[in-house]
This record gives C-alpha cells, structure tokens and sequence, in this order.
C-alpha cells in the first residue's frame, strides 16, 4: 500500500517504505529494514552496491540504491528510492575519486592543494563497478593539475565527464597574497 498513514504505519513496525523502478516491471511500492539499507550505503561501495532484493510473490530482484531520505533531525531513514538492474546493460554511476599522497607543490613550494572533484560519473556493466578511483597527486607542481581523462579506466568502463574536468590541483598562494595586496593598496 501507499499513502502517508501506511508510511507511518511501516516506520512504527521498524520498516521503512520504499520504491522499486525500471526495467521491464511496473513500479513497486515495497517495505524494506533500514538496518540493512544503512549498512548498505555505509559499505565501501555505498550507494553503488548492487544487492538481491526479495519481495514476497516475485522472484529476486537485483537492485541499487538511487535515492534515499533521511528525517532531518533523528537521522533515521524515511524512504528509500531502488532500481531495478539488468546485469547484462550498461549503466552510469558516480564514482569516488581519492588522492594520494602529499603534492610536491605543497611540501616544496609553498602551494595550496586543492581538490576539485571528489566523484566521477562513468558507464560501465554493473559487475565492472569500481569502489572508488585512487589518484597519485604525489609529483603535483604548482601550476599542474590531474585531469578526469588520465584516470585510467578498465574493462568497460568510459568516462562520461568531460575530459578536461580537473580533479585536483596546485595553485601559488604567493599570486593570491601579491594579487590582494595590489588590490587592497589601489582602493
């Protein structure tokens, strides 16, 4: 069932109401423990995980989690959006981007490291998914960046951002300084 008294009703029993979409089925309003949804997008592989959902009277659905809500004060889950996943077409996902390692730039020059983009959308098969992407920023200069097409991707995967997008650079705090300093006399 639907409705706002049936969500109550689910979260008094421990339940959290939930949406199953896509593929080739009509969308499903279905209950799901929001122990295992919370252990789920606390993984390493966090909303990204794909998982076996059963529903009484249908077979075993594999799904990933979409969307979710929490309650804004208690932090308890309240809904969770799932989509169904054909293991056999290509999806696209948002992956984490790590950096390793402490810039040149930074330890040497005196630069700021900055990270630009800490995820990145690409379009794999679902069993292709990756964890996250590590990145060596280590040999950073200031001045150079790490671009989202020198990550390196495997098997089926393709990037689907922009080639050029920096994910992490080092800039010169000395032009920030000298650039302020110019400004601030000239008023």
């Amino acid at each position: 069932s639907r409705g706002k008294n049936e969500a109550r009703r689910l979260r008094v029993k421990g339940l959290v109401p939930a949406v199953v979409y896509g593929g080739a089925n009509e969308p499903a309003a279905v209950s799901v423990d929001p122990k295992e949804i919370s252990r789920i997008l606390n993984s390493r592989t966090g909303h990204n995980t794909i998982f076996q959902l059963s529903v009484t009277g249908a077979s075993d659905t594999p799904v990933m989690i979409v969307d979710w809500q929490h309650e804004p004060i208690k932090e308890s889950l309240l809904h969770v959006d799932l989509k169904r996943i054909d293991l056999s077409k290509r999806i696209t996902v948002k992956v984490p981007v790590v950096t390793l390692g402490d810039p040149k730039g930074v330890k040497l020059q005196g630069g700021i490291h900055e990270i630009v983009t800490r995820e990145i959308e690409v379009e794999c098969l679902p069993n292709d998914i990756p964890e996250q992407f590590e990145v060596n920023v280590a040999e950073l200069s200031i001045g150079q960046s790490i671009r989202a097409s020198e990550i390196p991707m495997i098997g089926s995967m393709t990037l689907v951002n922009p080639g050029d997008a920096v994910i992490s650079h080092v800039v010169s705090l000395r032009a920030e300084e000298t650039t302020t300093a110019e400004t601030g006399g000239t008023t």
